[in-house]
């Protein structure tokens, strides 16, 4: 057994040009499994809590100076989630503030498909996770910037299926 732990602090946090705070988050999915174990085309997606609460969000969290941004991407996942996967191509970029510290971020989303879901992970005593349809991980997503992301996640997936 490997024993993961979060990384802490913000030495080696990125900041843009401006002084906003770079983060990175993703949102897992994966294509719900029949009774018989086929593989439909409904999509499914995981939402974590936040760690004070229950407000219900995709993982985010510090892009730092050591590692890309799909390495941060991948793993915030794994900290808070406790999934593994593949990073996908960028669905975009989103400035936003924080309502709860009043500052300036810059923040990424990325489409983490899920390979691999883990019993044990790092924040798993401080966050639930939940795997819901699209509908409703976006009635309960706490921000408009992550439910953007999801809707280009929709269209992307639903073009490739065409």
């Amino acid at each position: 057994m490997v024993c993961l732990v979060s990384r802490t602090g913000r030495h080696l946090q990125r900041y843009d040009n401006l002084g906003r705070r770079q983060v990175v988050g993703c949102i897992p999915y994966r294509f719900k499994c029949s009774s018989d174990g086929a593989i439909s085309d409904e999509l499914e997606v995981l939402v974590i809590s936040s760690q004070k609460g229950q407000k219900m969000m995709f993982p985010k969290g510090g892009w730092e100076l050591d590692e890309s941004i799909e390495e941060a991407a991948l793993r915030e996942s794994i900290e808070e989630a406790g999934v593994i996967g593949n990073v996908e191509c960028e669905l975009g970029k989103w400035y936003f503030i924080s309502k709860s510290h009043g500052t300036f971020y810059e923040g990424y989303m990325f489409p983490l498909l899920v390979k691999e879901e883990l019993d044990f992970w790092p924040e798993q005593n401080v966050r639930q996770r939940t795997w819901m349809n699209v509908k409703e991980a976006r009635d309960v997503c706490q921000h408009w910037w992550m439910k953007e992301a999801l809707d280009i996640l929709v269209e992307r997936l639903a073009s490739l299926q065409q």
